[in-house]
């Protein structure tokens, strides 16, 4: 059964995947054109700013993970009892910490954007904090019932109740944006439909996996156990959201809800890309592990394994980014600013370049971070990501002031090439021992195939009238089989040529 949930549950996360993307895609022109652009911006300055609580969850749903499965291997119903207890306790007591601090964000939002918003806007925004402030702090504790059924692996349904909330929510939220009911309708819904999937986990939780809470007995020194478990987890969570919301933020404070909204839109195009990439390593976690765990006393047999896989899925991720970053860097001016955000959203385009380009050194070894964590050898990139939050932070200020939503992207992609792109790669060759070099040259044989796509590209520009959504259609057509076409006989070696073949004969033996 747990086998089948495993391959069930996979493919679902990736159905639900592309879910998120084709209604990202679809729904967010409308959502556009039914908020306008200041408002659109005002609420994501609002959800960056309640982002940034959710980072008191601490890393502690990843230790009810690893806890639960110690207790459930020692057949110990009774001390998973007194965990579910636990954490239900901290996290009950965190969300009343995030309600009170919410609280106290919505009310002093004034200080920090009265210059920039008007008065309707800061009175929408409250209002637009108050509710997002009470999703969050009834997320904390619910999220334990959420962990619950995902200890026990039950993926179907946890993967199928998300992939319907998902399409719910888009085909709920319309009608309410249509009668007028703008952001704080939009954010209702949102908080109605959080509420509804939270109650039928409580449900499943208690029916049908029938699980107690235990709040009694706490085993001695469990606390001290989870803060040392958490402390890294929870540092990378901040550093996350330092990251990736602090650009929103200082943009509100200092450049006002429509250049909030601008950056939001290549940020967007960034998150769609970010995801080709972390579906594809996800798969090799578990082997990552493997290899440390059977190579433990052989370490120059575990740096030529981490090596070769390092390498292996470095290339594929540089084949399938290759296609969608080069596509996105010809094609995504007219798709962004004609046929999708629309007319003001010209600089989208920018943004998403500078997020989209710096960050692919990051998506391609992305498989690194797991082989850190099985060398336990992560601290190191949690500092460096620490100095990359804080410039991101000072820089964002200053760039933003500038030079608007491209400023602060900007400051983002700098960080995102010496973090990643200088630093990592020098740590990755002196004390991860992973050949670098030898995945440098990989990476550079593969992009030989990108020549005459780049040309095919510069000529699709300077001929065709991208602003027709026919010749938009087939200039996107016609670049994917000039890639796929030069990959092939350029780029690509026999085993990721296999990778395609392979499905390909089944088909076909299948249909003989």
């Amino acid at each position: 059964m747990k086998k089948s949930q495993l391959k069930i549950g996979a493919v679902l996360s990736y159905a639900q995947m592309a879910i998120n993307v084709l209604i990202g895609l679809v729904y967010t022109p409308v959502m556009l054109k039914l908020l306008g652009q200041s408002e659109h911006g005002l609420y994501n300055t609002v959800s960056s700013i309640i982002s940034m609580l959710s980072v008191l969850s601490l890393g502690f749903n990843a230790a009810y993970i690893r806890y639960f499965a110690k207790y459930k291997k020692d057949g110990d119903k009774e001390a998973v009892w007194k965990l579910n207890g636990l954490f239900i306790t901290i996290f009950s007591i965190i969300g009343l910490i995030a309600l009170v601090c919410g609280t106290i964000i919505s009310f002093s939002l004034g200080f920090v954007y009265g210059n920039e918003f008007t008065a309707n806007e800061l009175d929408t925004a409250k209002i637009l904090m108050l509710l997002l402030t009470l999703n969050l702090s009834l997320s904390f504790p619910f999220s334990v019932f959420s962990n619950i059924i995902s200890a026990n692996e039950r993926f179907v349904f946890l993967k199928l109740l998300g992939m319907i909330s998902t399409i719910i929510s888009p085909l709920v939220t319309l009608p309410v944006l249509l009668a007028g009911y703008g952001s704080i309708g939009m954010v209702a819904v949102t908080v109605f439909i959080n509420l509804l999937v939270d109650a039928i986990y409580f449900i499943y939780v208690i029916f049908v996996l029938k699980n107690k809470f235990v709040f009694k007995s706490l085993k001695k020194g469990i606390f001290k156990e989870l803060f040392a478990y958490t402390g890294f987890i929870a540092i990378n969570i901040i550093i996350d959201q330092i990251n990736w919301k602090i650009d929103k933020i200082v943009l509100g404070a200092v450049r006002g809800t429509v250049a909030v909204s601008v950056y939001s839109i290549g940020y967007t195009l960034y998150q769609y890309y970010m995801m080709f990439s972390t579906s594809i390593s996800g798969l090799f976690t578990p082997r990552i592990h493997k290899i440390a765990n059977d190579t433990l006393n052989n370490t120059t047999e575990q740096n030529r394994q981490f090596t070769e896989i390092f390498i292996k899925v470095g290339r594929i991720q540089f084949l399938i980014l290759g296609l969608v970053g080069s596509g996105l860097v010809f094609f995504g001016y007219e798709f962004i600013s004609v046929f999708w955000a629309g007319a003001g959203y010209e600089d989208s385009y920018a943004v998403m370049l500078l997020l989209v380009l710096p960050a692919t050194i990051a998506l391609m070894q992305n498989l690194g971070v797991e082989i850190q964590r099985a060398q336990n050898k992560h601290k190191f990139r949690s500092v460096i990501y620490a100095g990359m939050a804080v410039w991101n932070l000072v820089s964002s200020i200053f760039l933003a002031m500038l030079y608007g939503p491209i400023g602060s992207a900007i400051g983002t992609a700098v960080s995102l090439v010496l973090a990643n792109g200088l630093i990592m790669n020098i740590y990755y060759y002196k004390k991860c021992n992973i050949n670098i070099i030898a995945f440098w040259k990989n990476i550079l044989k593969v992009s030989l195939g990108l020549i005459v796509p780049i040309a095919f590209g510069i000529g699709i520009r300077i001929w065709f009238d991208l602003t027709n959504i026919w010749l938009f259609v087939l200039g996107v057509v016609l670049y994917t089989i000039v890639y796929c076409i030069s990959m092939w006989f350029i780029g690509m070696n026999k085993y990721e040529k296999s990778l395609v073949l392979r499905p390909i004969k089944k088909i076909l033996r299948k249909s003989e």
